[in-house]
């Protein structure tokens, strides 16, 4: 009887070995040939499960994304807890997350020249910045944000505080230490309550 291989499974594999190869030796080290070796297959088996490089990366980065939702239990929360949430979770504050953050560098970095990867990637902070604004609009109408400020501005200033401390607590992490990250947000609600 022929054996039954799990397709899903094989995909979840490659993406595992392709998330290490990547945090350990950063998008140079996640060739098609390294991918292969440290999956068990031989080159060209790859292109049953994923047709490119291109695929696995994006499985990869799909696999970060979900692991920052998993963080995030928003079903309940509106407003300025749901606002905090969100901005909390998506912050590089542990080893997992860090680890994700990784990930995301090498995508951005990949999107530069790639359009479907810059694709998928704005379509993601699409989506992001409306729950943003969904949360800031709930906390003023909740009369828990009161600041000024247009929410337009505070939605890209979370997207740059975010960004910023994925990319240095990877490249510069003395500069960006979980206690300041922390800092960093608890500075940005602070304001959000003040007229």
């Amino acid at each position: 009887m022929p054996k039954i291989i799990d397709h899903d499974e094989r995909r979840s594999h490659i993406v595992d070995v392709t998330w290490d190869l990547i945090t350990q030796g950063g998008i140079e080290a996640a060739t098609m040939r390294e991918i292969a070796a440290a999956a068990g297959f031989a080159n060209g088996a790859l292109k049953l499960y994923f047709p490119s490089k291109e695929d696995i990366i994006q499985a990869t980065y799909e696999r970060a994304l979900g692991m920052m939702r998993e963080y995030v239990e928003l079903d309940e929360l509106r407003g300025l807890t749901a606002l905090r949430e969100l901005c909390v979770s998506s912050m590089p504050i542990d080893e997992d997350r860090i680890a994700a953050g990784r990930v995301l560098l090498t995508f951005w970095q990949l999107s530069l020249t790639n359009p479907k990867l810059q694709d998928k990637y704005l379509e993601h902070i699409r989506s992001w910045r409306g729950l943003l604004h969904r949360y800031l609009t709930e906390g003023r109408e909740d009369g828990e944000i009161v600041t000024e400020t247009p929410d337009e501005q505070l939605v890209d200033e979370v997207v740059l505080i975010n960004a910023g401390a994925n990319v240095m607590s990877l490249v510069a992490g003395e500069f960006s230490t979980i206690a300041l990250q922390r800092q960093h947000l608890e500075s940005f609600f602070a304001r959000l309550t003040r007229p």
